[in-house]
């Protein structure tokens, strides 16, 4: 079943009141990820790849932290728990497990206890299968430009935070779909995950495309000042809550810059940092971003306008059971930042990079 997702039109048309900013309009793809049950044919996030039986399956060999965080559990583990958490009983009595449940908690175990029976028993493995974090098919997010002949993109990343920079570390695979034969059944799983935010939870997309405009860190300081000029909304005739007007550009900033959430292109969602340039490793062109992996599809408080048309009354109404509607994958990614993967944009197949923001 197909179901649709739509951005609520922004309260300005920013090309229409600033001029100035019309050339810096890109467009990107809103993913909407929504928890369901995709097949390795479907663009998704968390979900299952469709990853040839013949290729091996990613396995990260950098060097892994190995202090304990208090949140580590296996996959399994944290997927059960989602799955209890969100029949959670009113009288605040555990829920009790389906027989699926049940049986993958006694898998779960007897695999945890092999594991920890060894001698002597390991924290963690060396090298670490990744996770799938998204597959993208060409055909439902057009704005993807893969090298040669592929149509599917594959992103995965390891569960543990590795120096310096505390994240994920990231894999990218282009491939044609229509070379894949044999599918690799039951792709291996890591240990551990360092917290439950890295383990995607299996979402299916809802694709939507929109224009976006820069994060006002990625402005000049005249266009800046342009924004932060109250006059200039006023003779634009733009209706906007005087509360604003003494910070207009913070207006900007909230509901008319960079759309937040899973998205592909677009701009990036500065504010951990100041805007930071990368650059390819192989030809220094400058590389353009890809794919932003979100902690949070939409801000609370004002920045719920950013939550579609469909998630209005959900986005109002808030979380309940442990579940928000605004996490949908429940991943977190630094401090509930976001993940920007970065590519070069004259060859896709040069190595990516990534950066937490």
């Amino acid at each position: 079943m197909v179901f649709v997702r739509t951005t609520s039109p922004r309260p300005v048309e920013v090309g229409a009141v600033f001029p100035e900013l019309a050339p810096l309009a890109r467009p990107a793809i809103r993913l909407h990820p929504r928890p369901g049950s995709p097949s390795v044919r479907d663009s998704s996030v968390g979900g299952p790849l469709l990853w040839p039986a013949g290729k091996p399956w990613p396995h990260c060999e950098d060097a892994h932290l190995h202090v304990d965080t208090g949140f580590r559990r296996s996959p399994t583990e944290v997927r059960l728990q989602r799955r209890l958490q969100s029949r959670w009983r009113p009288d605040d009595r555990p829920p009790a497990f389906t027989p699926e449940e049940q049986a993958l908690s006694e898998r779960n175990a007897e695999w945890l206890a092999e594991r920890l029976g060894a001698s002597p028993p390991r924290p963690a493995e060396c090298p670490v299968p990744m996770l799938p974090v998204a597959q993208l098919f060409l055909r439902d997010i057009p704005l993807l430009r893969p090298p040669g002949q592929a149509d599917l993109l594959q992103i995965l990343w390891c569960p543990y935070e590795h120096e310096p920079n505390y994240k994920p570390s990231t894999a990218l695979f282009w491939r044609s779909a229509a070379e894949v034969g044999d599918i690799l059944a039951t792709p291996p799983e890591p240990y551990e995950a360092d917290y439950p935010g890295y383990v995607p939870e299996p979402c299916v997309l809802a694709p939507e495309a929109i224009t976006e405009y820069p994060n006002s860190l990625d402005l000049s300081p005249g266009l800046q000042r342009m924004l932060e000029d109250w006059s200039r909304w006023e003779a634009a005739g733009v209706d906007v809550d005087s509360s604003y007007a003494e910070y207009p550009r913070d207006f900007y900033s909230i509901h008319l810059g960079n759309a937040p959430g899973w998205k592909v292109g677009g701009w990036p969602p500065w504010g951990r940092t100041d805007p930071i340039p990368r650059y390819c490793t192989v030809c220094e062109v400058q590389m353009v971003p890809l794919l932003t992996i979100a902690s949070w599809e939409w801000d609370g408080g004002e920045g719920h306008s950013w939550a579609p048309q469909e998630d209005q009354a959900a986005a109002l109404a808030g979380s309940y059971a442990g579940q928000d509607p605004a996490q949908p994958t429940r991943v977190e990614v630094g401090s509930t930042d976001n993940m920007q993967i970065y590519v070069c944009p004259t060859s896709p197949e040069h190595p990516h990079t990534d950066l937490i923001q």
